[in-house]
């Protein structure tokens, strides 16, 4: 089966601090993983590597079956969408809903050209799937927060990219929120022509059943990786966590609680 990721012994320092070290990770074309991990275990720094923006210390790294240093990383990163929380910051409060999904056809913030007709019924398809159609004639400030996180994942999706990075996709959603977004990404998941999905996030139970495999990382090194019904249980995350915790999958999802 062709591989979407694969990092062959990578580490990468920062001046004299080891942020990773030895990353061994493949990532078969189709399969969606989660990515779990505390604040500075490293995780940003794996993204930052797989979408191009920094290079490995050593190692190798192949993306979509390209393997860097032989390929344009400007190229392939049209074929990488990435939505993460800071990129709400950068959307102009006043722009139109649908503009903001078209403008994930050109890579931009913002939109500078006529939408074409073309391109107006795919972003309203990707809206309607995703459940945000009812947005179309909103400006983004009066967008909820779980709102706007759906319009960047439309965004996203307007370049049809072959790998979709969700980055703490769900931070400051309320309960109900979170749930809406977490459903518009099975769905997503569902589709045919769904891309790869990596879901970055520090919490187990928003690890729904379609990422069937997890990655923990853990000081910049690989803690465990795996289906996430081998890598989510009580022993590995106690150790993961350093804490004693028990682990309750309800519905699929791993909910967790101290003991």
């Amino acid at each position: 089966m062709p591989k979407a990721i694969e990092l062959k012994g990578v580490s990468w320092r920062r001046g004299e601090s080891l942020i990773l070290e030895d990353i061994n990770w493949t990532v078969e074309e189709g399969q969606h993983w989660a990515i779990l991990g505390l604040n500075g275990s490293g995780k940003s720094s794996i993204l930052n590597i797989i979408s191009g923006y920094m290079w490995p210390t050593t190692g190798e790294v192949s993306v979509l079956g390209h393997k860097f240093g032989t390929i344009d990383l400007r190229e392939l990163r049209k074929s990488i969408g990435w939505v993460s929380s800071s990129l709400q910051e950068k959307i102009r409060p006043n722009e139109q809903a649908l503009e903001i999904v078209v403008s994930g056809r050109h890579a931009s913030i913002g939109l500078y050209a006529e939408i074409e007709q073309a391109d107006r019924e795919k972003a309203e398809t990707l809206m309607s799937d995703l459940g945000c159609a009812h947005l179309i004639g909103r400006t983004y400030q009066t967008c909820s927060q779980g709102e706007k996180q759906k319009l960047l994942i439309a965004r996203a999706l307007m370049a049809s990219p072959k790998l979709l990075i969700l980055d703490e996709a769900s931070n400051g959603l309320d309960f109900i929120s979170r749930e809406a977004l977490l459903q518009s990404i099975d769905a997503l998941a569902a589709r045919p022509d769904a891309p790869t999905l990596l879901l970055v996030t520090h919490h187990t139970e928003e690890i729904s059943p379609v990422f069937c495999h997890s990655l923990l990382i853990r000081r910049g090194q690989i803690f465990a990786s795996g289906t996430s019904k081998d890598v989510l249980n009580n022993e590995d995350l106690s150790e993961f966590f350093e804490m004693p915790v028990g682990v309750e999958w309800r519905a699929g999802r791993a909910w967790l609680s101290v003991r």
